[in-house]
């Protein structure tokens, strides 16, 4: 496996160890339909969140809350759609970006909730 791949994978780690944290509970991870992946769906009492991770190193200059494009959004709209069908879920969705900043020293980790009002 690349060392890219590792790393995100990793991200996606240090989120759901987050996100178990704060209360959630993983229902899935890179979750795909048709052309879409979440990387994590997880509930926390009638909220379903649909979470991105973007995991960088520190000094990386880009904004990575920008870096989701509107096709990723509709892709993850879709996909999130087809889950919620598929497990008949009675639930809010809500679509959130998980940044994972890695330094030498530490992870920082930045919970944005309703990710997509923010674009």
């Amino acid at each position: 496996m690349a060392t890219h791949n590792e790393f995100g994978k990793l991200g996606e780690q240090n989120a759901i160890d987050y996100l178990k944290e704060q209360g959630y509970t993983i229902l899935a991870q890179n979750y795909r339909y048709l052309n879409a992946e979440i990387d994590i769906l997880a509930k926390k009492g009638e909220i379903l969140a649909i979470v991105e991770v973007k995991s960088r190193n520190m000094g990386f200059l880009e904004d990575i809350s920008t870096v989701i494009s509107p096709k990723k959004i509709r892709l993850l709209t879709m996909a999130a759609n087809q889950f919620v069908v598929e497990k008949n879920l009675d639930v809010e969705v809500r679509f959130d970006l998980i940044k994972v900043i890695k330094s030498p020293k530490k992870t920082e980790i930045e919970h944005i909730e309703n990710a997509f009002y923010h674009f």
